[in-house]
């Protein structure tokens, strides 16, 4: 059953009771898979997210939380949703790359977190290829934000580049690159991630708001191609 929304509430925090955060649910869409953690000591999965970095937009937290707790390069995906933001001056947008769910949690008994919930897909072949060969001449490997999905490709164009065609010439999928080591503490260290089919994940996040953020993702990347396949056909 998918989460219910709360009601809306009234309260105000200043800086120093507020922290900001993002989570994020990344999907290998070619695949049909999707990332999801797990604690190997507390026993209990969950997608990855964590604090927002001072002056760091809110969706690349996302993405590099992600990163850093499941080892898989990722970028926030537009999708088409119901949304409350206004227009921006170049018009309406189809696709966006707002939060699928905010959740409002208390931190401590006198601080609030503020917890954004975004989309995401694994990186192309050719993405995580840049990347690679420019950090193989660092050395240190600072996180690198990811480019962001061009604004002129369609998901079926995306699917497409992860089709790869062998030397047989047979066609297999691009299983994207599980980085190791990625965590920035000693409780990343206990994280282990598996990108597996999107019901499965669904099942591990049962009854949480992180089930509804895979199934609102899902549903968005399958939304998008059907707007777009309707495009093309008119």
């Amino acid at each position: 059953m998918p989460s219910q929304a709360s009601p809306p509430v009234h309260a105000s925090f200043p800086s120093e009771k507020l922290t900001t955060g993002a989570g994020v649910a990344i999907f290998h869409i070619a695949s049909q898979r999707a990332v999801v953690c797990y604690h190997s000591r507390d026993k209990y999965w969950f997608l990855p997210k964590g604090r927002r970095n001072a002056n760091e937009e809110t969706a690349r937290a996302a993405e590099r939380e992600g990163f850093e707790e499941s080892g898989y390069r990722n970028r926030v995906l537009p999708l088409p949703m119901k949304h409350r933001q206004t227009t921006p001056e170049d018009g309406h947008q189809r696709f966006v790359t707002e939060p699928l769910w905010t959740q409002l949690l208390p931190l401590t008994a006198t601080s609030q977190y503020l917890l954004f919930w975004y989309a995401a897909e694994t990186v192309p072949r050719e993405v995580e290829d840049t990347y690679s060969a420019r950090q193989a001449h660092q050395s240190v490997r600072a996180y690198e934000a990811p480019t962001l999905f061009p604004p002129d490709m369609t998901m079926q164009q995306r699917v497409a580049l992860d089709d790869v065609k062998g030397e047989d010439g047979t066609q297999t999928i691009y299983e994207p690159v599980k980085h190791e080591g990625t965590g920035v503490d000693e409780e990343e260290l206990l994280y282990r991630s598996f990108l597996l089919p999107i019901e499965e994940v669904r099942r591990r996040l049962k009854g949480s708001v992180m089930e509804d953020v895979v199934r609102r993702g899902w549903e968005g990347i399958q939304l998008r191609m059907q707007m777009e396949a309707q495009s093309s056909a008119e």
